[in-house]
């Protein structure tokens, strides 16, 4: 795929240069983020301003949905993305590619999954697989419900479509969309009386630290390949790509786990804390992995990153 190539070879471009590179090898001074009002992405985003800004360089966010990023991205209106979620977004994505407009950077979340979900105590009973919604009595303590977000979204046509299909004996099951909040909210009432609820759900997410939710093997692919496994990929404008390897060594190494993004997800949407705080505070908690971010990445003058962030915390 040009994908691959196309950092690989940029990735090899920058470990050839060296750090001399890097020092004051950046053309430019600013980064403009594309950020939709999705929380995981809004903290990420918050993190890595606070990251780049010791080291000299200013971060834009800019509030566009994810198609409008792929086009400012296109258009040169934007410089990067951190929630490019493949395969949701794989039109927008592919556009953009064959185009020869972006640089993909790779995952910067390892293990972000969706699927038929269930709180941990349903699991411990011994349901770990769609397929044993067919079985009579787990589809009586389930109540032939399954609960979804709203009506039209991707997922619960998917959700529908199995249904439709009696996919794991779901054709008698019964699909209850409702918003997010609607839901989770009866996720947090099942989970109170210890109610056994199936219901979608995704990491990362607040939702699974907070209810301890578990996604179930779904081997037919009802929502989608791999057991609805999906990439979360930083992706770059390609000129900016090209002309800043100092600032694209350290978006190619900002990556966190599912587990680290649900829990800075709960702090900021679910806890309500302040976006600011938050994303100190994950930094100031997390030095190791804020020196791995920085490996190898100078300040835009050439100096000790690590320090300078240091610093600023």
């Amino acid at each position: 795929m040009k994908t691959h190539h196309t950092t690989l070879n940029l990735i090899a471009g920058l470990a050839l240069a060296g750090p001399a590179l890097a020092a004051g090898g950046d053309r430019d001074d600013a980064l403009r983020l594309v950020v939709p009002p999705w929380p995981g992405v809004t903290v990420k985003s918050e993190i890595l301003s606070r990251l780049v800004a010791p080291l000299g360089y200013a971060a834009d966010t800019q509030e566009l949905s994810s198609t409008v990023g792929y086009s400012t991205l296109q258009n040169g209106d934007s410089d990067a993305f951190l929630a490019g979620w493949l395969p949701a977004q794989q039109e927008s994505y592919d556009a953009a590619m064959d185009a020869d407009a972006i640089v993909d950077l790779g995952n910067n979340v390892t293990g972000a999954r969706m699927g038929f979900a269930v709180p941990g105590y349903v699991v411990e009973a011994g349901i770990t697989s769609a397929e044993q919604f067919a079985d009579p009595e787990v589809a009586e303590r389930f109540g032939h419900a399954i609960y979804s977000i709203e009506s039209g979204s991707t997922v619960t046509d998917m959700l529908a479509g199995a249904i439709e299909a009696d996919t794991y004996g779901l054709g008698d099951w019964e699909a209850m969309p409702s918003s997010t909040p609607g839901m989770l909210a009866e996720v947090e009432a099942a989970v109170e009386e210890g109610r056994w609820i199936a219901f979608y759900g995704w990491t990362p997410h607040w939702m699974v630290p907070e209810y301890d939710v578990r996604i179930l093997d779904d081997p037919a692919g009802v929502y989608g390949p791999d057991n609805g496994r999906s990439d979360v990929r930083t992706i770059v404008a390609g000129g900016y790509a090209e002309a800043n390897p100092n600032l694209i060594r350290l978006l190619d190494q900002f990556v966190f786990s599912a587990d680290e993004q649900s829990e800075f997800i709960r702090d900021y949407s679910l806890e309500e804390r302040d976006l600011e705080a938050v994303a100190h505070d994950w930094l100031a908690g997390h030095p190791e992995r804020v020196a791995d971010f920085l490996e190898g990445v100078t300040t835009k003058d050439g100096g000790d990153a690590l320090a300078a962030v240091e610093a600023s915390l």
